[in-house]
């Protein structure tokens, strides 16, 4: 049971933030031994960083559904987080078995995704790159589907879903706080998505026990992941990427010398 409120408390806390929930869960639930059956744990206590962003932005969710009849703004940003949504779902689809069966469980992996993407967040944090849109809501269509695609590339864990997708929005013209609010809205299907697939798939293999730890990081996850969302964008039009930069890089070296020695 402390394992499981460690978890979701990391989950919480890195859910929305570029350096990699799930690889982080993946290290730590190694290192402490963590048993997972199917590795359902480490996905389904995303619920709680989902209710933590739907609880953070309620009012926004809101006035975006009272928009959406009359207002084709609101309506083409709905299809475009739908567009952007559409490339994980097939490709989570069809590689669901081999990315919980083989990427999940390879520590070494994650550590050296960890360590190249901090590399990738510093030299973009860096380049003096000339935003053309500073709302999220402006994106052109071909915009959130190249975004979309990016996304994908956080299946392999220690990549970073929000990191992919900020790293994609800033390239194609976003400026940062944007770029971090369509990675919470996109989080949003993304995150519901895979939580529901990996119930279908697993449901079967959850004891009372797991149910128990999963109740314990669910919660976690969401009082740490309000406290996370209320607070990002603001430390991001501040202080930009490169500290979540650093952190991958020192994490993931500290956790590849650990796989070295101790296996």
């Amino acid at each position: 049971m402390l394992d499981a409120l460690i978890l979701g408390l990391i989950e919480g806390l890195t859910e929305f933030i570029p350096v990699s929930s799930t690889g982080h869960l993946l290290l730590a639930g190694h290192f402490l031994g963590f048993d997972s059956p199917g590795r359902a744990f480490e996905v389904l206590i995303q619920l709680g960083a989902i209710l933590a962003i739907l609880t953070v932005y309620a009012a926004r969710i809101l006035k975006i559904l009272k928009d959406l009849p009359h207002d084709p703004r609101t309506r083409r940003f709905v299809i475009g987080v739908l567009v952007a949504f559409l490339p994980a779902v097939v490709v989570g689809v069809i590689a669901h078995d081999f990315i919980k069966r083989v990427l999940f469980e390879s520590p070494m992996l994650i550590s050296i995704t960890l360590i190249l993407g901090g590399f990738v967040l510093l030299v973009v944090d860096r380049l003096d790159l000339r935003p053309r849109y500073h709302d999220a809501m402006d994106f052109p269509l071909p915009m959130y589907l190249a975004i979309g695609i990016v996304q994908c590339l956080a299946m392999i864990p220690g990549v970073s879903r929000s990191g992919a997708t900020v790293v994609a929005a800033m390239a194609f013209g976003s400026d940062k706080r944007s770029a971090a609010e369509f990675s919470f809205f996109l989080a949003m299907p993304t995150m519901v998505g895979a939580f529901a697939y990996d119930l279908y798939k697993n449901h079967g293999a959850l004891t009372d026990a797991a149910l128990i730890n999963i109740g314990i990081g669910f919660v976690a996850a969401f009082v740490a992941g309000v406290f996370v969302v209320r607070h990002l964008l603001d430390f991001v039009s501040q202080r930009g990427f490169a500290p979540f930069a650093y952190w991958r890089i020192v994490v993931g070296a500290i956790a590849l010398a650990a796989v070295l020695t101790f296996g």
